[in-house]
């Protein structure tokens, strides 16, 4: 009896020690799915981004498999346009605003009024696209000083025949981005000489793909818009070659990452608060930006930055 009372113990003893064991393995288990904050807790807050819709798919598809590596966090991501977003980051409502061009001065100086300290991060490469609808078999290609006599505010352009003599009495009828896009900022600079100089009879929107269903829709459409959207609706729309002096180059990944498509290839960036930038969540996502979010960058139809770059931007996080 003393025996066996002996090895009931020993197991009840076992028992107990293998089903500590089960459940300390079951809780290590549990805690290794998604990032931590670097205690132990698994990662958890709200990150806001807003600004250019050219590179909210950029964001909303890191934002998307980050949030399915770390379910206890919230990434938003909204269009207001560049200049929109900025001026919510700079009010201090988003903690990363997407941009399609560098910050203005004027920006500069609102920002540092309202004691908003920031970083301009490069994430991806972009070619403007100047589109026109696929039945339009008469414009292969474009030259900027044709661009230029489109878009210039006291522009007098009213048909295709009014920009090459030999093209069709054709309505042209105009789209584009909206006086908040960073685009259309790029887009005036460079073809107008002078940021925000555009005529103003054509349909504007912040919503690329507003602007893609406009063109697809109209023979006589021209548009223009970030590289993705073309590329997501080849077969809505047709790309136009651009001669910036050296004979007509279409937007592709190779021709906007070496630059041949000029003057329309472009960096494209996220502006980061430097206060947000201290909370775990915020890190941590910009750190999953610039390793797993490489490959979603050519996913979304742009162009990613060299592996080298992306390295120094994880370098400049640390």
């Amino acid at each position: 009896m003393r025996l066996f009372s002996r090895i009931s113990q020993k197991n009840a003893l076992y028992t107990s020690i293998v089903l500590m064991l089960v459940l300390s393995l079951a809780v290590v288990g549990c805690n290794s799915g998604g990032n931590t904050n670097g205690g132990g807790d698994q990662l958890s807050g709200t990150i806001k981004i807003d600004g250019s819709s050219t590179v909210a798919p950029i964001s909303e598809a890191v934002a998307e498999e980050f949030m399915i590596a770390n379910p206890g966090t919230q990434v938003t991501v909204g269009t207001s346009g560049t200049g929109g977003g900025f001026k919510k980051f700079i009010a201090g409502e988003i903690d990363i605003s997407d941009a399609s061009r560098h910050i203005k001065d004027e920006e500069k100086n609102a920002a540092e009024k309202n004691g908003v300290e920031y970083i301009e991060i490069p994430i991806a490469y972009d070619g403007i696209s100047i589109v026109a609808n696929h039945d339009n078999d008469w414009a292969k290609s474009m030259t900027v000083e044709e661009l230029n006599k489109i878009w210039a505010p006291d522009s007098k352009v009213k048909s295709w025949q009014d920009v090459r003599a030999d093209w069709p009495d054709e309505k042209l009828v105009l789209y584009g981005p909206g006086t908040d896009s960073g685009t259309f900022d790029y887009f005036t600079e460079t073809i107008n000489g002078e940021a925000g100089a555009s005529r103003t009879d054509y349909t504007a929107s912040e919503d690329d793909n507003v602007l893609v269903q406009g063109v697809a829709g109209d023979k006589g459409a021209l548009g223009y818009f970030g590289y993705a959207y073309y590329a997501e609706n080849t077969s809505k729309i047709k790309a136009l070659g651009i001669d910036g002096g050296d004979g007509a180059v279409e937007p592709t990944d190779s021709t906007i990452k070496d630059g041949t498509y000029k003057p329309l290839a472009r960096p494209l960036f996220i502006y980061v608060n430097k206060k947000a930038l201290e909370r775990p969540e915020v890190k941590e996502f910009l750190k999953f930006f610039f390793t797993e979010g490489k490959a979603l960058v050519a996913e979304v139809g742009y162009v990613p930055l060299n592996d080298e770059e992306y390295e120094a931007n994880l370098k400049f996080l640390e």
